[in-house]
């Protein structure tokens, strides 16, 4: 039996998966603040799927973690909404659940999970729409790391030098303009979920709410255009909160990109607008994926 665990600021998802990679059990435990809580929660959250799925032993266990992760050693660094510092959680849970554990980026192993249930077979990059913006990549079914695990933080490449300062330091990066954060922070409101508000105010025909939904879809569309000609990948697959809304999210982005194309025979050739689609919905994408890195 194979379980995944995804641990997130809230809760983590866990399933467990057939041998077929199919998920044929799913639970769901808070995650708990500070090393000592997310140990023991993610240990709970593993024996529940474990239980739920009726497994004798374990063949692996993965888990996707927000932070920075070295997955070799099974640490997890700088996970500050988990008030995690530094935490050896591979060898503490593999300890404890007696099985081996494997510990990825939890965009890395979203980016398997797409991969894996959208049945792609070439190269992936996707395209985490959050709170923050992050991206991960898949080739022929293996994720792409870089020399230093920081591939796919394309969040932080500065795209405004006239721009707000980011939480990393830099000034007008990617993130200050295409992501969840940024729209809650400049649209304002005590709205439960600003995006929402915002998208749903756009299509009343609000024009400030037409305004801000257009530079978050522009800023979508330069993370599109930046994965493609950096890395080449033959699909961008959208996900995050921000993919929830489907088509309201997908149709516009994809003129966007035409409107591109239509200004450089260059970016016209790459053919953009139909590289792009959805994760799949409601799936738990980066628990399927740690379970999957798991299984390596």
């Amino acid at each position: 039996m194979r379980l995944g665990l995804d641990i997130g600021g809230t809760k983590i998802d866990a399933v467990a998966l057939s041998e077929g990679a199919e998920v044929i059990a799913r639970v769901r435990v808070a995650t708990g603040f500070g090393p000592e809580a997310v140990a023991h929660n993610a240990e709970t959250a593993a024996r529940r799927a474990a239980e739920a799925a009726g497994a004798g032993a374990l063949e692996s266990v993965g888990i996707g973690i927000p932070g920075v992760v070295d997955a070799g050693a099974g640490v997890v660094r700088h996970a500050v909404n988990l008030g995690l510092e530094q935490l050896e959680l591979g060898a503490i849970l593999s300890a404890r659940l007696e099985a081996p554990v494997r510990v990825e980026n939890d965009v890395n192993a979203a980016s398997l999970g797409a991969y894996h249930l959208l049945g792609l077979a070439s190269s992936m990059a996707y395209l985490n729409l959050g709170t923050g913006l992050a991206a991960g990549f898949v080739n022929e079914g293996a994720p792409w790391r870089g020399a230093r695990g920081t591939a796919g933080e394309i969040g932080h490449i500065p795209v405004d030098p006239d721009g707000v300062q980011c939480a990393c330091g830099q000034i007008g990066c990617l993130e200050t303009v295409a992501s969840g954060g940024w729209v809650a922070r400049k649209w304002g409101g005590d709205a439960e979920f600003p995006v929402l508000e915002l998208f749903d105010r756009a299509d009343a025909g609000d024009e400030r709410a037409l305004a801000l939904r257009a530079e978050l879809i522009g800023g979508a569309a330069s993370a599109v255009r930046i994965l493609i000609l950096t890395a080449d990948v033959e699909t961008v697959v959208i996900g995050g909160g921000i993919s929830n809304f489907g088509d309201r999210l997908l149709d516009p982005l994809r003129a966007r990109l035409d409107e591109l194309a239509r200004t450089s025979r260059f970016i016209d050739s790459l053919e953009l607008s139909s590289r792009v689609r959805l994760a799949p919905q409601g799936s738990p994408l980066a628990a399927v994926g740690a379970a999957l890195a798991g299984g390596r």
